[in-house]
């Protein structure tokens, strides 16, 4: 006897399309199934001193892990990035703030979340702290870090037609050769900004930069006076990847991810890793490869 095959209605196939869940609605677990907790906190003890930190930070910031946790004995207590380093030093551009305890300059506000956070859940996190930074459980019985890079990794599976030109634009923040590097972490803090661009370039300074040449070349400050008042023109700067083409969220999510510092230029836009986590949010994002 044969069996006769049934179709599914083009109506019900439109409806479990419609019910599907967008991609910030699924867990952490889902996305980042191979690799969620891949990615081990940097930390350092309660008691440290600021200039070991800073030293630390010129490697660990903008990758996976982007800033240093602090702890008492094991517990987490507080983290440091590149604007606690750029604000102090606004704030006592001598040597003897890079003696200070570590604890005295860190923020205390740490989100900490599980594999069953959905995406969005996350996200919302961190537009409430400002930090693009989280610590989750490990198998080690440890934390893992889950920073803005982290995320590319879910960029650049989702199966989307979202390019570059549908980025929500920003102001370019810009600088030029004759400005301090005090009128530069001034901007960087008045524009809620981590990179400002070299004004007619696609070279741009940043906070790791800043850090990089205060703990490599003046020694933490320690025979410097009046470093605020330092030139631009004696700073190291890096380049962002300039893109011709209006690449795609997962085609741009996979350069980003493998870029040291991800940072591209797109005509006249500026994207950062920041970009395409809000993007992320998108209802529109529905179809994954996990």
């Amino acid at each position: 006897m044969a069996v006769r095959e049934e179709k599914i209605p083009v109506v019900h196939m439109m409806q479990l399309s419609k019910n599907k869940p967008c991609v910030s609605e699924r867990t952490l677990e889902y996305l980042l199934s191979d690799s969620l907790t891949s990615s081990l906190c940097v930390n350092i003890d309660k008691g440290t001193e600021t200039w070991v930190v800073a030293g630390m930070l010129v490697q660990y910031l903008d990758s996976f892990t982007d800033s240093v946790v602090v702890r008492d004995n094991m517990t987490p207590i507080g983290l440091i990035g590149g604007k606690e380093i750029i604000e102090g030093i606004l704030e006592n551009p001598t040597n003897s703030f890079f003696n200070r305890k570590v604890e005295e300059i860190m923020n205390s506000k740490i989100v900490k979340i599980s594999k069953y956070h959905t995406l969005e859940e996350l996200l919302y996190r961190w537009m409430q702290t400002r930090r693009a930074f989280a610590v989750i459980d490990n198998e080690l019985f440890d934390y893992s870090a889950i920073s803005a890079k982290k995320l590319l990794g879910i960029g650049k599976r989702c199966k989307t037609e979202i390019a570059i030109s549908d980025i929500p634009k920003k102001t370019v923040v810009t600088f030029t050769k004759d400005q301090t590097v005090g009128d530069v972490i001034n901007s960087m803090l008045k524009n809620k900004t981590r990179k400002l661009l070299l004004e007619g370039s696609n070279q741009y300074i940043n906070d790791r930069l800043i850090i990089e040449k205060i703990s490599e070349d003046l020694k933490y400050l320690k025979y410097v006076r009046n470093f605020l008042d330092s030139p631009m023109t004696t700073f190291n700067l890096a380049e962002a990847k300039v893109v011709s083409e209006n690449l795609t969220l997962p085609e741009l999510s996979k350069i980003m991810l493998d870029m040291a510092h991800p940072y591209v230029i797109y005509q006249n836009q500026v994207v950062s890793p920041w970009d395409i986590c809000l993007m992320l949010l998108s209802k529109d994002l529905k179809d994954y490869q996990t």
